[in-house]
């Protein structure tokens, strides 16, 4: 499903400056046709102001549906149009390549990312993700450090992005199931309790750029 002409779309602009890459933008569908949309000039949440594109910027653009659910769609500037207003054209995305993303159902992706844990005893350490989602993570750890269901967690995961950015995001999170494997190492995989929206946005972000790597190969 592609948003239609009048829908409000959420735009995040490629950039090694973490803080740029951050920033949120809203534009428009304008037109569509058969391979491109255009879209107003996007506006920066929060400010207002007005964000001037260039041809070949690596956009991550999601749009909502009905119940609220995120459809997420990486895609470029492919040149521009003018109607009494400039408009920014940009490639239409294949169907298949539009992920639908609801809180209760995130997106999980296979990956090996540093992630360091601390318990409520405060004992740490420092271990590699088996896969990641917007829901929860899990890793694998020895069994000394006793980690069980029900357990909290404090975890801070590296997530590194295409663009050569890195983030460091912070959670806390709930152990809901664990396996012993005859290595004396543990798969622990956890549900994330408490984490902002923001911070959430980062993993399901990284999982989009995974996915979408995925089916290109």
């Amino acid at each position: 499903m592609y948003p239609k002409i009048n829908d409000l779309v959420f735009i995040h602009i490629a950039s090694v400056d973490k803080k740029a890459a951050e920033k949120e933008y809203k534009s428009r569908i304008a037109d569509d046709n058969e391979d491109s949309f255009l879209i107003e000039v996007p506006i920066e949440s929060g400010t207002g102001r007005l964000k001037r594109l260039h041809i070949g910027d690596e956009l991550s653009v999601y749009f909502l549906t009905e119940g609220g659910i995120k459809n997420f769609f990486n895609t470029y500037v492919i040149g521009f149009a003018d109607d009494k207003v400039q408009m920014v054209r940009i490639r239409k995305p294949e169907p298949e390549t539009i992920t639908k993303i609801q809180r209760r159902d995130f997106l999980r992706v296979v990956a090996e990312l540093e992630i360091a844990v601390r318990k409520a005893d405060h004992t740490r350490f420092v271990t590699y993700t088996e896969d990641v989602g917007g829901g929860g993570v899990s890793f694998m750890c020895d069994t000394k450090y006793g980690i069980s269901q029900g357990d909290l967690l404090y975890c801070w995961l590296l997530i590194p992005y295409k663009n050569g950015s890195i983030d460091h995001v912070p959670f806390e999170a709930e152990v809901v199931r664990t396996k012993k494997l005859e290595t004396q190492r543990t798969i622990v995989m956890l549900k994330l309790v408490n984490i902002s929206d923001m911070e959430r946005q980062k993993i399901i972000r990284y999982c989009f750029e995974r996915q979408f790597d995925f089916k290109n190969r």
